[in-house]
């Protein structure tokens, strides 16, 4: 009996105690993950890396949209460290926004790849930016000294490009703002995972389809995954349907009927309107008008995302009167490196680096040069001291400390000519703060230090790249970050493959304009040739589906045969002909409209080729893979550039020229010639005076 009595005691225990557990198990995991949570990784080593030194620090960024509410950020760190590594004295450290939230010591034991998982707290993330860095301390020698010496090559921390940041997420209701919109819409998972689209209609007009490339050009700049497109797609399109975030870009007649109910009949006599709606489980950002010039107009506004940051309505109303330019764009000729000056801290190698925004056409000019201001500790051993200055990378000269001049010292170094820097370049100011005895000294994070001061700046002179090559893409279609001239020249029979290939260029272009200024206009393929005079043409079609190709066929570097159903050899490359019906080109020739300007033909013996073309230059992560003028592609991914044009002799310049474009030596020549003239006036004059003289005597 007392038996029974302890077993049906401990059958309820153990009951209850189950019960609890699996309460205790679901609240976890409810509270662990909300309906609707999502995960996204974010990689944030773009190649990897080798940290090299006793102490060695790196920083990376990532995103977070203010959209997300985050409920965990975990890293996943791949890493490797030095098979001499002491495991009992080695660290690395992470710290996010400046704040060390991880440490642990790298087993050296392990000869391949490690993954370290470890979560960030919470409330150490912040909205928009953050920093994540890396700091190494990998000690190989047996400390068996007084002093020894620790800065040696065996210290290192290989990272690797697959570490990323797993973010998991659950995303916050739009609030039904225009602004809210605008950054779900270029946000990192919506372009990831191919959520949006610019739409227009099926046979969209010319005036239709310029709209819909501004809006497509200011969404591409705002976009953040340089290697992931934005898509346009007719509003027939079998995968508009699963789009979550559209933007219709249409006339208010050619809108489809859905759209047109949700926005209601406004009134568009004068006025453009920019509307958000829902349907079902789709946003659509609505642009239409009855006017044409006033629906570029509104597609112009949300080319400047400026202005979209701020709509906190569903709704905007444009006219004549609105200004929608973004800021014209400035080529200074000084840019400043530092607002307010940067601080370095800490032994050793120590590095700034800066950015350079420059339009992609402008390139390095003779006689740029860069001065830095800076000033330094006093309490270094400024026998190994130093300070150097890198331009992409590269070294461009070196100087040493002094501690006569710690208070107060500079530099001002040439840009080498032959660096051949266009676009957007990178500065490195690198410190190298070397202490007395510092093998004895255990390091400080403080101590010593730098500040490069907001005196520091480039002075730069640059010139256009005006060469019709890939190499010097986007030339000629924008300049000095505008929309220069272009004429888009569509086939008479389009299909989802023309508008792939139209999103895949405009990516491109509207990632490196700086605005939405520039004229982009579209023509039908039996446009007269005076209409594209003074333009920068891009053609798009088949032999068969574009005139301006077939007119032009005998000018592109690619041929097509008689019949115009492929392509053919020519002096670079054999094509047999089966091969020569699939494959596309790249062709940038002369334009045969006009001299000084260029034409793209974008071509393929099908629609599927030419776009499988132009996916070449869709994204950043692609263009580098083009050169020369003339460049074809498979589906096989085999890629062929070549250049045709004959490469012109360098221009000799003269000393004139050279003394023209060196001001400090044309101030010096200026100089010379006035003390010159000064002298020859003197020498007149003396010779005037003794020559009077003489003729005084004379008459006495």
């Amino acid at each position: 009996m007392m038996k029974r009595r302890i077993f049906v005691i401990t059958f309820i225990c153990m009951a209850l105690l189950l019960g609890q557990l699996g309460q205790l198990g679901a609240a976890t995991a409810s509270a662990a993950e909300a309906p609707g949570t999502e995960s996204y990784d974010i990689p944030f080593i773009t190649a990897d890396t080798s940290m090299s030194g006793v102490m060695a620090t790196r920083q990376d960024f990532f995103q977070i949209p203010s959209y997300w509410n985050v409920s965990s950020v975990v890293v996943n760190m791949d890493y490797k460290v030095s098979q001499l590594a002491d495991k009992d004295r080695s660290s690395v450290t992470l710290a996010i926004n400046g704040v060390a939230f991880y440490s642990f010591r790298p087993d050296r034991t392990v000869e391949k790849k490690q993954r370290l998982s470890v979560t960030i707290p919470r409330e150490l993330l912040a909205e928009g930016t953050n920093t994540l860095s890396t700091e190494g301390s990998i000690q190989t020698i047996v400390n068996d000294q007084i002093c020894s010496p620790d800065e040696e090559r065996d210290n290192w921390l290989q990272l690797y490009s697959s570490s990323s940041v797993d973010v998991r997420y659950v995303s916050k209701p739009l609030d039904g703002s225009i602004r809210d919109f605008n950054e779900r819409f270029t946000s990192l998972d919506t372009v990831s995972k191919s959520l949006n689209t610019i739409a227009v209609p099926a046979q969209a007009s010319a005036k239709e389809m310029e709209a819909a490339v501004y809006a497509l050009s200011g969404f591409a700049k705002a976009n953040t995954l340089q290697d992931k497109t934005i898509p346009l797609l007719a509003f027939d399109d079998e995968y508009y349907a699963g789009k979550k975030l559209v933007t219709a870009v249409a006339l208010y007649d050619q809108l489809p009927s859905g759209l047109k109910t949700a926005v209601g009949t406004p009134d568009l006599n004068g006025k453009a309107l920019i509307q958000l709606v829902r349907q079902g489980e789709q946003w659509a950002l609505v642009v239409t008008a009855k006017d044409e010039a006033l629906l570029v107009k509104a597609s112009r506004l949300v080319a400047n995302q400026a202005l979209m940051s701020q709509l906190s309505s569903d709704r905007k109303i444009v006219d004549e009167s609105t200004d929608v330019s973004t800021p014209v764009v400035n080529i200074s000729r000084n840019v400043v490196l530092t607002e307010s000056g940067d601080e370095l801290k800490g032994p050793r190698h120590q590095e700034k680096a800066y950015f350079v925004s420059l339009p992609a056409n402008r390139s390095i000019a003779d006689a740029s040069k860069i001065s830095l201001d800076f000033r330094y500790a006093k309490n270094l051993d400024f026998d190994r001291s130093m300070v150097t200055v890198l331009i992409n990378n590269t070294p461009i000269g070196s100087k040493k400390l002094t501690e006569e001049l710690a208070n107060g010292d500079s530099i001002t170094l040439p840009i080498p000519k032959n660096l051949d820097i266009s676009g957007n370049f990178s500065v490195v100011v690198a410190f190298d703060l070397e202490l007395k005895n510092a093998v004895c000294v255990q390091n400080q994070n403080q101590m010593p230090w730098a500040f490069v001061t907001k005196d520091s700046m480039l002075q730069l002179n640059t010139k256009d790249r005006t060469e019709l090559l890939f190499n010097n893409y986007p030339y000629p279609f924008l300049r000095d970050g505008a929309f220069n001239q272009v004429a888009v020249v569509l086939p008479q029979e389009r299909d989802s493959y023309t508008y792939r290939t139209v999103a895949n260029l405009f990516n491109l272009l509207g990632q490196y304009a700086e605005g939405n200024t520039g004229d982009v206009l579209f023509y039908s393929d039996d446009v007269a040739a005076d209409v594209l005079k003074a333009r920068n043409v891009i053609a798009i079609g088949t032999f068969q589906s574009n005139k301006v190709i077939r007119d032009h066929n005998a000018a592109l570097y690619f041929k097509y045969d008689a019949n115009g159903a492929g392509l053919q050899s020519n002096e670079k490359m054999s094509i047999d002909s089966d091969y020569g019906k699939r494959i596309g080109t790249l062709q940038l020739i002369d334009s045969p409209y006009e001299a000084g300007h260029g034409l793209l033909a974008v071509t393929g013996a099908d629609s599927e080729y030419y776009y499988l073309a132009s996916k070449l230059v869709a994204s950043q992560g692609t263009v580098w893979k083009v050169f020369g003028d003339g460049v074809s592609t498979d589906k096989d991914g085999n890629i062929n550039a070549f250049r045709f044009k004959k490469e012109a002799e360098p221009e000799q310049s003269s000393v004139i020229s050279n003394v023209m474009e060196r001001t400090d030596v044309l101030s010096f020549v200026i100089a010379a010639a006035l003390v010159m003239v000064l002298v020859l006036v003197s020498l007149i004059f003396l010779a005037r005076k003794y020559r009077r003289r003489r003729g005084d005597r004379d008459e006495a």
